[in-house]
């Protein structure tokens, strides 16, 4: 098969990522193998080949926004041919106190599709029976592929931010996941404060509908309830946190941030203002929000790139050259 492979972390600039024919994964007992049609691309696709995150596999095939078909492996509930998608958690060890507990996203065991077992950037590849998802029909493959991370996540973090419908809720960064929110926010009658970089960003979030639309650090002209901040960076939290009223929540959703500045306690965070971290997802946000998804009849704004173009769309992701999301067009 034909697949994206990085063989040592290095800067998106100098192409890290080699097209070359790999053999096809062998099935293995509780796996299902898929033949992928689309694959979304991720920031934290970045992280991994540009090395912010520590390399956990000699040869890596990233890439955890899989939208395909189940070719082998079957099962009653998977047939042949059924349409599934697969996230970034690609399976838990079941047995630790978080899975024991409800918490399956904190598993102390967990496996990370496209970090620490090959994902999507491939014509094939194996996902744990378990850990996929079937797909509603009304989102075809490539509107679904950024709904399998970018969605999700953003949905989690709507969630352990505490949103509850007709709030004031301020989203920092408008990229991938942030688009994907402020549709699920709509949906809930929220008003929306969008903070971003880059004109095209903020001309973006006014065409979806944002209540008010401001560069990264401007304050909105309202107190939030919640913030989400999508921007890997602590300035950015820093920012929420001081338009957030007291007993509002940040939940920051960003598997890697670079700091966080010094800051004034008493101004900023006394109050019972909270910072809350968003890890993962579990698989019932996943079938929660991809129902809700279908409902709304969300439709992200994607560009599609083919396979043999991966570098040119994780190159697309970092800067911020494009509005919504990139996927990968899988042509087998």
């Amino acid at each position: 098969m034909k697949a994206a492979v990085l063989t040592r972390p290095q800067p998106i600039s100098d192409h890290p990522l080699e097209i070359r024919d790999i053999s096809r994964p062998a099935l293995q007992a509780g796996m299902v193998l898929l033949r992928v049609t689309a694959c979304g691309v991720c920031r934290t696709d970045l992280h991994i080949v540009e090395g912010d995150l520590r390399p956990r596999r000699d040869m890596l095939i990233p890439g955890h926004q899989i939208v395909g078909e189940v070719v082998d492996g079957a099962t009653t509930q998977l047939p042949l041919g059924t349409r599934v998608g697969v996230s970034w958690i690609g399976g838990t060890d079941g047995s630790c106190w978080y899975c024991r507990h409800g918490m399956e996203n904190l598993c102390d065991a967990p496996a990370f599709t496209g970090y620490t077992t090959n994902g999507g950037y491939a014509e094939f590849a194996l996902a744990r029976a378990d850990f996929v998802f079937p797909l509603p029909e009304s989102l075809n493959d490539i509107d679904a592929a950024p709904l399998l991370c970018a969605g999700i996540i953003g949905f989690r973090s709507l969630r352990v931010a505490g949103v509850q419908p007709g709030e004031r809720v301020g989203l920092y960064g408008f990229g991938a996941s942030a688009h994907l929110a402020i549709a699920v926010l709509h949906a809930w009658e929220c008003k929306v404060y969008v903070s971003t970089r880059g004109a095209s960003h903020r001309q973006f979030a006014k065409s979806l509908g944002a209540d008010w639309v401001g560069s990264e650090m401007d304050e909105p002209p309202v107190e939030l309830d919640r913030a989400i901040t999508f921007a890997p960076s602590g300035d950015v939290v820093i920012a929420a946190l001081s338009a957030l009223r007291k007993g509002g929540v940040i939940a920051i959703n960003a598997v890697h941030l670079d700091r966080i500045p010094q800051f004034d306690y008493d101004r900023l965070l006394w109050g019972e203002r909270q910072i809350r971290s968003v890890a993962n997802m579990t698989r019932d946000d996943a079938r929660d929000f991809l129902r809700l998804a279908s409902e709304i009849n969300l439709q992200p704004k994607v560009t599609a790139f083919d396979l043999d173009h991966a570098n040119e769309a994780l190159a697309s992701v970092k800067n911020d050259a494009i509005d919504g999301a990139a996927v990968i067009v899988v042509r087998s």
